[in-house]
């Protein structure tokens, strides 16, 4: 489809809302769960609850749409069971409760998204490397929420941020109902099995990369609020410093389509997960100085930004034709699902002791070995990394 014809508004809507049901739960979902009375492992416990789903979820969307195809029918429905299911985190809140609900909302949230990856890039067709002029509404998204759910903590109780999700979750299905099937004709005909694709080095290796590179981010995704908190920062300015590492995010979401073609997938994830390194390192031995902080969330453009565009090319061209669905759908469980579930769960445990500093430098250290596993085997991807455009 010629970029003119692209629904862009209708695809770029569907991001902005479900990443501002990320902009409340990223950042606040910690606090209100402590509002709540909830401990520091408990809370580690939920957060994996909710992101656990996406070990199985996704996988399971997947295969439906790749074998059935229509997968905006997934999308709309799985959107629409979503927020039919959160309604019930106003009827009790009672850990078990909480936890079931979690549980339910993010099987059918999760469901969502890799699908509409697949929908997104294949209405882009050849112009895939313009996927971040799409994605970069989904950073906007979560801005706008973050800032102004932070704005509004000042004045109300963490009360409201169910609210929030709420109807954050309503919108992706009322965008959801607008946006147009994608055409097969954008499918490759070249098909290779998953069973085969697996068993591929470069494979193991993504996939393994992938899973320490979001397992990293559990403390961030789950105590950062908290952990800023401890030192006495507000929480208006904890909002914008979550808003001022995803505008960074932005900024490089609108070169990425330059930046892919010309330095090729490899080093884009390699110099990713040096500067995601680099990031926890700042935020684990420099909490007093916001100066340090402010730099550390600038950085939040390489562990998230430039990582997370190269990885979804990366998928895009090594899963074709039937696997297309799936392929999203490993990576989305593997890194967000596998590695922030075991990510969460661990920084809950290991907040109190060995506490916050040894937390991040851990996450740190995941990072560094991400980073080795790339540069290793991911060596017989150059051949094809600049192809991306």
């Amino acid at each position: 489809m010629p970029l003119s014809q692209l629904p862009y508004w209708r695809l770029s809507g569907f991001y902005f809302f479900y990443f501002a049901c990320l902009g409340v739960l990223v950042p606040y979902w910690s606090l209100y769960l402590q509002w709540e009375g909830f401990s520091a492992s408990q809370i580690g416990e939920l957060t994996a609850i909710l992101l656990a789903s996406r070990i199985i979820a996704p996988n399971v969307w997947g295969w439906i749409a790749d074998h059935k195809g229509q997968r905006l029918r997934i999308v709309r429905f799985a959107s629409f069971a979503a927020v039919l299911v959160f309604t019930a985190i106003f009827i009790e809140q009672s850990y078990l409760w909480i936890a079931g609900t979690l549980l339910l909302f993010s099987f059918f949230w999760n469901a969502s998204l890799p699908q509409f990856e697949v929908t997104t890039l294949q209405h882009l067709g050849d112009h895939s490397h313009h996927y971040s002029k799409v994605r970069v509404w989904g950073s906007i998204g979560f801005i706008v929420i973050v800032m102004s759910l932070g704005w509004l903590l000042e004045f109300f109780e963490p009360n409201i941020v169910p609210v929030a999700l709420f109807l954050s979750a309503a919108g992706i299905w009322l965008v959801s109902l607008t946006v147009p099937e994608s055409a097969s004709r954008h499918m490759t005909l070249e098909h290779v099995s998953l069973k085969t694709l697996l068993k591929r080095p470069a494979v193991i290796a993504f996939l393994v990369m992938c899973f320490l590179a979001q397992a990293s981010h559990g403390p961030y995704y789950t105590f950062y609020t908290i952990y800023l908190e401890q030192y006495g920062y507000g929480r208006g300015l904890i909002g914008q410093l979550w808003a001022l590492g995803v505008f960074a995010e932005v900024i490089i979401f609108l070169f990425m389509h330059r930046w892919l073609p010309r330095f090729g997938l490899r080093y884009v994830i390699l110099a990713s997960l040096l500067l995601s390194a680099l990031r926890w390192l700042l935020i684990a031995l420099f909490p007093e100085n916001l100066s340090v902080l402010i730099g550390a969330q600038l950085l939040h453009a390489a562990s998230y930004g430039t990582y997370h565009a190269a990885a979804i090319a990366w998928v895009h061209r090594h899963f074709t034709g039937k696997t297309q669905g799936r392929g999203q759908a490993l990576y989305s469980s593997v890194s967000f699902g596998a590695g922030g579930a075991l990510g969460s769960l661990l920084s809950g445990y290991l907040w109190l002791t060995p506490g916050p500093m040894w937390t991040y430098i851990l996450a740190a250290a995941a990072t560094l070995i991400a980073f080795f596993v790339s540069w290793v085997w991911l060596k017989e991807d150059d051949r094809h990394s600049k192809q991306v455009a």
